[in-house]
């Protein structure tokens, strides 16, 4: 996908992916209204609490963020990581890498008759990365980050279903 490249080697790498019965058109304008003051995680309600998300749920209409470019800043959250839009390919792809390059978030959208697969990756590399802490990230953050992530696809998906 666009972005493995930005962290080749990364330890820990995730694949997400959810098929929308919509043209990828439909997915990009709420792909891109992910982040605080725009269409915030799209994730349950709990999530955003315990890491500080803001709780927005966009409205039914067409997405408001202009387009996005490189070099444009994403923050997570107001006390959280900032991602800098790294490489932006409208109807078709999204890198995102935060401000430390420990992590790179890749979305693709990829055409399947009149449907969507919508692919989300994750790469990162933890610096002072230890046995425990591998450990940590592989049964605690990696499970609490399918969670979080497959209600954003689903939530994504949603929409876009609904406005087509």
């Amino acid at each position: 996908m666009p972005g493995d490249e930005l962290l080749p080697a990364a330890p820990l790498v995730s694949t997400r992916a959810v098929t929308v019965d919509a043209p990828p058109a439909a997915v990009w304008p709420w792909l891109v209204e992910l982040g605080p003051g725009h269409g915030g995680a799209y994730t349950y309600d709990w999530v955003a609490t315990v890491f500080g998300l803001e709780r927005r749920t966009p409205g039914g209409g067409a997405a408001a963020r202009p387009e996005l470019k490189p070099g444009d800043l994403l923050p997570l959250s107001r006390r959280g990581p900032v991602l800098e839009v790294v490489e932006v390919d409208v109807d078709r792809g999204l890198v995102l890498r935060s401000q430390d390059g420990q992590w790179v978030w890749s979305f693709g959208l990829r055409p399947r008759g009149r449907s969507t697969r919508l692919v989300s990756r994750n790469r990162i590399e933890q610096a002072g990365d230890t046995p425990l802490s591998r450990l940590v990230s592989r049964y605690v953050l990696e499970p609490a980050g399918l969670v979080m992530e497959r209600k954003m696809l689903l939530a994504i998906r949603t929409r876009a279903e609904a406005a087509t």
